[in-house]
């Protein structure tokens, strides 16, 4: 197989993200993609750690840190910025774990999805809010164990599904990608460089201190959640036209995703049925949207 991934990098080394952390090999890939000519707007999350300590940061781009719940108006405001002074080819994007998405700041990414603002937004979905110490967010999945919801009384709710929320925005572009496939997910970010608007890109990044599981599984787990349809991988344009980039093999049981993670060991047979069960008809869902477009 030959790979089109540029060599040059824009992450430098020295980062602090825990071992095997999924958020900080996306925002290498990202970066590949976009190039030099990128501004960053990082919200509370684990990325404002990771990035570094002031006045250092391990990011070969300008990188903006802001309030938890501002960062697609933050990110708005530096693109309107650059348009005034006629710098027209800086590629600005916001980058924010799912509660910073799904829950804190959703009403701004709303806001900007309805203004079509121009810029890049990308939720790194690690399901839970890790860097306060994996308390639950909407991501959870339900059944999960969080330090919130722990064995005893895990997540009842199912995962508010945040990629067909921005699809009824009628938005130019929004994918999803994981990093077991990482030329999808490149082509993916230049796709969206390339279109004018708000382009949303939700991205699996697993967290082995947060989902209890080995840190060099990392890789395996994100090509099981797609393997066993748990995160499908697929595209639409202007809310509209779906299209699947990913197209499993086999059918794949969800066990063989679960059984990985400790923060799922407490399911019972009856819970993973239910799981596999509501997979199966939000796959068949996908399919039929895009069968139609």
């Amino acid at each position: 197989m030959r790979w089109t991934i540029k060599e040059k990098e824009l992450m430098y080394p020295g980062h602090v993200a825990c071992p095997g952390c999924g958020g900080a090999l996306a925002m290498r890939l990202a970066l590949k993609a976009l190039g030099e000519k990128t501004i960053v707007v990082l919200p509370a999350c684990c990325w404002t750690i990771i990035d570094g300590p002031f006045p250092m940061h391990s990011l070969h781009v300008p990188v903006l840190h802001t309030a938890f719940e501002t960062a697609a108006i933050a990110a708005t405001g530096v693109k309107a910025g650059l348009d005034v002074r006629g710098k027209k080819d800086i590629t600005v994007m916001a980058w924010a774990g799912d509660g910073g998405t799904l829950d804190i700041g959703i009403q701004a990414l709303s806001g900007a999805a309805e203004r079509n603002d121009d810029i890049i937004y990308t939720c790194y979905d690690n399901e839970a809010y890790m860097n306060t110490g994996i308390q639950r967010s909407s991501a959870t999945p339900k059944g999960a164990w969080t330090t919130t919801t722990p064995q005893q009384t895990p997540k009842l709710e199912p995962k508010k599904n945040i990629t067909e929320i921005m699809i009824a925005h009628r938005i130019p572009y929004v994918a999803t990608a994981t990093l077991a496939y990482p030329e999808d997910l490149i082509n993916k970010y230049k796709k969206a460089q390339s279109i004018k608007g708000t382009k949303f890109l939700h991205v699996y990044a697993p967290c082995p201190t947060g989902w209890k599981m080995a840190p060099d599984l990392m890789i395996k787990i994100c090509r099981l959640a797609v393997e066993s349809n748990i995160f499908p991988i697929y595209e639409c344009e202007n809310g509209i036209n779906y299209t699947v980039n990913i197209q499993p093999q086999k059918k794949l049981p969800v066990f063989e995703y679960l059984k990985l993670q400790g923060r799922f060991s407490h399911l019972t047979q009856k819970d993973i049925d239910e799981i596999q069960k509501s997979v199966d008809f939000e796959r068949q869902l996908l399919l039929k949207r895009a069968a139609k477009s």
